[in-house]
């Protein structure tokens, strides 16, 4: 569901990921490239918060099953 939301809202499924420092500055950066592009430049943040997502979940899993070690 997190990655829909980010396809129209980045900013918020950014800080819905644990990260607020990171959504308190991409949206800062977000709504004036919105307003002055018409929307050219919203694809590379939805693209950031995909990959912050992907990102967060990578983190969980690692935390729940452990580091992998293939000594």
């Amino acid at each position: 569901m997190n990655y829909v939301l980010a396809l129209i809202l980045p900013p918020l499924s950014i800080l819905l990921t644990g990260r607020p420092f990171t959504a308190i500055f991409v949206f800062l950066i977000w709504i004036p490239a919105i307003l002055f592009t018409g929307g050219l430049t919203h694809p590379m943040f939805v693209l950031l918060a995909w990959i912050l997502i992907y990102q967060s979940n990578e983190d969980r899993r690692m935390r729940k099953y452990g580091r992998a070690d293939d000594d």
